[in-house]
C-alpha cells in the first residue's frame, strides 16, 4: 500500500485593507501637496531674490521718519526721529559686539538659512507649556527683513513675508553683509538707529572701541529698547547685559573669566539729554499718528493743541505742590476737549510712566459726580432734603469720616461736605448700575463695579477720562473727548485735520446746570475750598482709603484740570487730601492759566421738564454765584469792593467744632443757613463779619473734612 504524500496547501494572497489603501493615498496626496508647495516657495524665494535692492543701496537707505511736533503757538515742542552714526564695514565692527549679537540674537546665525526651524520648534515648544508667546524665533536676517521691508504688526500673512524675504536675502548676501546691515540700521533705543549711534547715544564714544560689557549692554537693548534702555532704567540694562554675557559663555564667544572681568555696573554713562514734561504730552499724541494717518517715511510736520504756558504753569504747580516722595498728574482740557497741559509725574527724566493717562487709581468722592448725575436726572433737585444718619446696604455700612451724622440736609449740603450716607442712599435709590452706566456715559473706560461701596470711589480710574467727565458736566451735558493732534502736514501737504464733534448729549442741559451748581458750592463753602481762584470755579475733591490717593477735579472760564497725587505703590501719604495739595496745585495752575481769559459765570439756572415742575411753577432751581467772590488768598468780598490789599490767608481748616465766640449772639454755624447766604440765595441782610468771625463758622454736625472710602 502506497503512502499519501501530502500537498503544501496555499494561502490566498493577503488583502490590503482598507484604511491601508486610504493612509497610502493620503501620503500620496501630503506628498504633492508638499512638493508643490516647496516649488512655489522656491519660485517665491527667487522672484523675491531678484527684486531685493543691491547691498549698496540698503547701505544708503536710512529708515525712520523724521518728525516735528508744534505747539498750539507754532513754536517746536520736539524733534523726533531717528539718530545715526558712522556705518561700520563688517570689518570695522569690534569682535565683541557683533559675538555679543550673535549669541544673544541668533546663536544658529552662521548655520541656517534665513530662518530657524529648531528656534521655531523651541518658541513653540515654550509657547505650549506656559500658554504664551514669550520666545520668538525670528533670526537676525528675519529682524534685518522686517526693519528694512516690513511692519511689526504680528499677523501670519506679514510673517510669512518675513520668511520669505529672510530666505532671498540668504541667497543674495553672505553672512557678513547681513550681520553689518543689521548692525548698522537696527533700533538700540533713545532714536539712535545702529550700533555707532546707539555707543554715542549711551557711552559717548563711537562703537569702532567698544568694550566687552559696553557691547554685552547693547546687544541687549534690541530686544526692548525701552525697558532695557540704561538711561531710563540702569539696573534692567546691567541685569540684561548680564544676560548676554551669559549667552556668550554658552556659544563660547567669551570665557567664564572674561565675563567676571566684564562689569556691567561699573559703567559710565552719557548723561542723557535735559527732558521736560512736555515729553509725558508728546509721548501720549503721537502714537495716535498710527490711527490717524497713513504715512510712514515722509517727514511730518505736527501740530499740537499743548499750550506751552499753561504747561510750565502746571508743571510748576505739581513741583511746587506735590508732597515729598509722591507723584503728581495733571491734565488741562479746553471747552473743546484740546490737551492744553499734561503733566504725568514730577520729573520725566527719571520716570517716563504718565500718570496722568496710564496710572489706574481710586478717585474716592470725586466719583459722587456720577451718583448725584444719576440722582438728578431721576428727578432730584439740589434743594431735595434727605437725612444723614446710619444706613446699611447689603451689610456694607458706610460711615462719614467724623463717624457722626447731621441729620436732614440738602443735597447741596450733602455734596458739598461729601456725606457718605447721603451718597450711600442715592445710590441705592438711583440703582448702582445706573450710576456704573453713567460713569461709562461720561467717559470713565476702565472697569466699574456695582456694589454699594463704588458710589465712595472704589473702582479704578484714569485722571485723563475723569477730567473728560467734568469737562463734559462744564459744557452743558454735551460729550468732550481729549485730542492732542489739531492737523497733520507732509512735504508741505496737509494730510489730516481734527474736527470737533459736538453732537452727542450724554445729559439734558437743566442735569448739568445743576450739576455745576452743586459743584460750586463745593468750593464755595466746601471741601473744596482751597481751590478758589478768584472767580468762579466749580470742582470737586477725592480722597481715598488711608490717604493713598487725593483728587481735585474743577473747571472755570471754558478750561476743566483734573489733578491727582500719591504714591505709584499705593502706599498711604500722611495728610494727603483732595482738599488740600491737589486743591491748592489746581489752584496755583489755574491762577495762570484762565488769567487772560474773561471770567465767566456758571449758567446754573435751568428750565426744568414739565414733569419736574412745582405747581406754582416758582420754585428755585439755583443762580449764577454773583455775589460772593474770592481775592488771590480764598478771602470773600462783596461784588464792587476792591479786594483787600493785604488779606490774610485763610486759616487751616479744623475739624474740630468751633468754641463760642466773643461776639454778640450766637456764632454762625456753616449750616445750610449759611450757604444759602453764602451763595446768594438768601435776600436778608448780611451780618459784616471779621477775618476771624469767618474763620470760625462750622460746618454741618458730622462733617470731619473730606471722606474716604469705607473698605
Amino acid at each position: 500500500m502506497s503512502a499519501r504524500i501530502p500537498t503544501a496547501r496555499r494561502s490566498p494572497p493577503p488583502r490590503r485593507s482598507r484604511w491601508r489603501r486610504r493612509i497610502v493615498r493620503t501620503a500620496q496626496v501630503l506628498l504633492a501637496i508638499g512638493a508643490l508647495g516647496l516649488g512655489a516657495l522656491v519660485i517665491a524665494v527667487y522672484v523675491t531674490r531678484s527684486q531685493l535692492p543691491s547691498f549698496d543701496q540698503l547701505r544708503s537707505s536710512p529708515n525712520g521718519q523724521m518728525i516735528r511736533v508744534h505747539a498750539v503757538d507754532g513754536s517746536i515742542l520736539v524733534s523726533l526721529g531717528p539718530s545715526y552714526g558712522q556705518w561700520l564695514p563688517y570689518g570695522q565692527i569690534p569682535q565683541v559686539m557683533r559675538d555679543a549679537t550673535v549669541s544673544v540674537e541668533d546663536r544658529r546665525f552662521r548655520r541656517h538659512p534665513g530662518v530657524d526651524p529648531i528656534g521655531l520648534a523651541r518658541a513653540a515648544k515654550v509657547r505650549i507649556e506656559r500658554g504664551r508667546w514669550t520666545q520668538g524665533g525670528s533670526t537676525i536676517t528675519q529682524q534685518l527683513a522686517r526693519n528694512v521691508f516690513l511692519s511689526s504688526q504680528k499677523k501670519f500673512g506679514r510673517k510669512f513675508r518675513e520668511w520669505i524675504l529672510a530666505l532671498a536675502m540668504e541667497r543674495k548676501f553672505s553672512k557678513d553683509q547681513i550681520l553689518e546691515l543689521y548692525l548698522n540700521k537696527v533700533y538700540y533705543g533713545g532714536g539712535a538707529y545702529g550700533i555707532d549711534a546707539a555707543s554715542r547715544r549711551f557711552f559717548g564714544h563711537g562703537a569702532g572701541r567698544l568694550s566687552l560689557s559696553e557691547a554685552a549692554v547693547i546687544a541687549g537693548l534690541v530686544k526692548a529698547p525701552s525697558n532695557y534702555s540704561p538711561t531710563a532704567d540702569a539696573e534692567a540694562a546691567q541685569g540684561r547685559a548680564g544676560v548676554v554675557l551669559n549667552t556668550m559663555i554658552e556659544t563660547g564667544a567669551i570665557t567664564p573669566a572674561e565675563a567676571a572681568d566684564a562689569d556691567p555696573e561699573d559703567l559710565r554713562l552719557e548723561p542723557a539729554p535735559r527732558q521736560n514734561s512736555v515729553r509725558y504730552f508728546t509721548d501720549w499724541a503721537l502714537p495716535q499718528l498710527d490711527l490717524l494717518i497713513d504715512e510712514q517715511d515722509a517727514p511730518l510736520e505736527v501740530w499740537t493743541t499743548l499750550d506751552p504756558a499753561m504747561q510750565r504753569a502746571a508743571d510748576a504747580a505739581i513741583r511746587a505742590q506735590t508732597p515729598a516722595g509722591t507723584q503728581g498728574a495733571l491734565v488741562s482740557l479746553d471747552r473743546d476737549g484740546a490737551v492744553r497741559a499734561m503733566v504725568g509725574g514730577r520729573d520725566y527724566v527719571s520716570s517716563i510712566y504718565n500718570r496722568a493717562t496710564q496710572a489706574q487709581r481710586q478717585p474716592g468722592s470725586a466719583f459722587k459726580l456720577f451718583v448725584y448725575l444719576a440722582a438728578l436726572e431721576n428727578g432730584h433737585k439740589p434743594e431735595d432734603s434727605l437725612v444723614d444718619e446710619p444706613v446699611t446696604i447689603e451689610g456694607w455700612s458706610p460711615r462719614n469720616d467724623s463717624r457722626r451724622n447731621s441729620g436732614a440736609v440738602t443735597l447741596r449740603t450733602a455734596f458739598a461736605y461729601s456725606l457718605n450716607t447721603i451718597a450711600a442712599k442715592l445710590g441705592q435709590e438711583v440703582g448702582f448700575s445706573t450710576v456704573a452706566d453713567m460713569a461709562r456715559r461720561f467717559g470713565i473706560t476702565t472697569p466699574v463695579n456695582t456694589r454699594p461701596s463704588m458710589v465712595l470711589g472704589t473702582s479704578n480710574v484714569r485722571l485723563i477720562d475723569m477730567t473728560r467727565a467734568f469737562a463734559s458736566v462744564a459744557s452743558k451735558g454735551v460729550a468732550v473727548v481729549p485730542f492732542g493732534i489739531t492737523r497733520v502736514s507732509a512735504n508741505g501737504e496737509e494730510i489730516y485735520r481734527h474736527e470737533v464733534d459736538r453732537s452727542r448729549v450724554l445729559v439734558a442741559p437743566y442735569v448739568a446746570a445743576q450739576m455745576t451748581d452743586l459743584l460750586q458750592t463745593a468750593v464755595n463753602a466746601g471741601t473744596g475750598r482751597e481751590a478758589q481762584i478768584g472767580r468762579p470755579v466749580a470742582g470737586k475733591t477725592g480722597t481715598t482709603t488711608s490717604a493713598k490717593d487725593g483728587w481735585f477735579l474743577g473747571f472755570s472760564s471754558g478750561l476743566t484740570t483734573g489733578v491727582w497725587m500719591g504714591r505709584d505703590n499705593a502706599r498711604p501719604v500722611a495728610g494727603l487730601s483732595g482738599g488740600r495739595a491737589p486743591a491748592r496745585a489746581f489752584a496755583q495752575f489755574m491762577r495762570a492759566a484762565v488769567a487772560k481769559r474773561p471770567i465767566e459765570q456758571f449758567e446754573t439756572e435751568v428750565t426744568l421738564p414739565e414733569w419736574q415742575l412745582e405747581p406754582d411753577e416758582e420754585s428755585y432751581f439755583g443762580a449764577p454765584d454773583n455775589t460772593t467772590f474770592v481775592d488771590e488768598n480764598g478771602n470773600p468780598f462783596a461784588v464792587g469792593e476792591e479786594a483787600p490789599a493785604t488779606a490774610p490767608a485763610p486759616p487751616e481748616f479744623d475739624p474740630r467744632p468751633a468754641p463760642p465766640t466773643p461776639q454778640e449772639g450766637s456764632p454762625e454755624r456753616m449750616d445750610q443757613d449759611w450757604i444759602d447766604r453764602a451763595t446768594g440765595r438768601d435776600d436778608r441782610p448780611r451780618r459784616e463779619l471779621s477775618p476771624r468771625d469767618e474763620s470760625r463758622r462750622e460746618p454741618p454736625r458730622g462733617y470731619e473734612g473730606e471722606e474716604r472710602p469705607i473698605q
